[in-house]
């Protein structure tokens, strides 16, 4: 994936702007419920700027639901959400700390090109103008749809409308950036490219946050959180977990991680993610 390049009339990072290591996400004691049942209980964690943390569990445990209220579409039942320091919810109508969140499903207008697309998320975001344009240019060759600009959204295949919704949430230049199962329906050869480039992001300070049920990606993460049935089963990266239950890959750490919480042993923390901590 081509790089998208610093926007010379975007703000920084807050955490880079005043040289200040604390946490761009700080998650205390989360719940979140529908009615009788538990889709989140209890999280609590910190993620520092540029990490990438990949959030893995299988359907149903509540990877979706703790994506959206990190975004400020839905609030939490029990607990507090920060990034920034700041609701989630406010952040949502203040374009000044940017977060860019990639949905599961649909974040695109069909009836719009892919060009005009990325300028609307970029002019509601704060962009002006000349940045829009640069910004926009950047995303389409970040993605590859440049030579696709000009195609109305409703026309392109299923892995392109995913690619137009990642550079949907990349355009501003998010301090956060929220992916939900980004890549679902991406070729081999482009998912490489997106992983590259989150962690070309990761290394100049934005913090992102990738959910997957997918193993072999969680591998490419600085850390994991483990989530099952809304429970948080551990946290740390991938090979500390892989150690710390005599696993030979994440998924068989996964399911030993899943027995110890059914037989009440509580997360497993094998490498908590602090604001202090190096990349791994």
């Amino acid at each position: 994936m081509r790089g998208v390049s610093p926007d010379p009339q975007a703000r920084p990072h807050p955490a880079v702007a005043h040289g200040n290591p604390s946490p761009v996400l700080v998650v205390e004691q989360l719940g979140r419920r529908f009615g009788r049942r538990a889709a989140l209980a209890g999280l609590t964690f910190q993620v520092p700027p540029g990490r990438v943390l990949g959030v893995i569990g299988p359907n149903g445990s509540g990877k979706t639901t703790f994506m959206r209220i990190l975004a400020g579409l839905i609030r939490p039942s029990s607990g507090s959400v920060h990034v920034h320091g700041h609701d989630p919810v406010r952040l949502r109508r203040d374009p000044r700390f940017g977060v860019g969140y990639m949905p599961q499903q649909g974040g695109i207008y069909p009836e719009l090109t892919v060009r005009q697309n990325l300028a609307f998320m970029a002019r509601l975001q704060g962009l002006h103008r000349a940045a829009c344009r640069q910004a926009v240019d950047e995303v389409l060759a970040a993605v590859h749809l440049d030579d696709r600009a000009g195609d109305r959204a409703a026309h392109l295949s299923g892995g392109m409308q995913r690619r137009l919704s990642l550079g949907g949430a990349l355009v501003h230049r998010p301090g956060l950036l929220l992916l939900d199962e980004p890549t679902v329906g991406i070729d081999p050869e482009l998912r490489q490219d997106i992983w590259a480039h989150l962690h070309r992001l990761a290394n100049d300070g934005t913090s992102v946050l990738v959910s997957t049920h997918d193993m072999g990606e969680a591998m490419r993460c600085d850390s994991v959180l483990l989530l099952r049935e809304g429970h948080a089963l551990a946290l740390g990266p991938p090979d500390h977990l892989m150690q710390a239950t005599q696993a030979t890959d994440l998924e068989a750490a996964f399911l030993a991680l899943a027995h110890r919480h059914a037989a009440g042993q509580g997360m497993h923390d094998a490498h908590r993610v602090q604001a202090t901590e190096g990349r791994a």
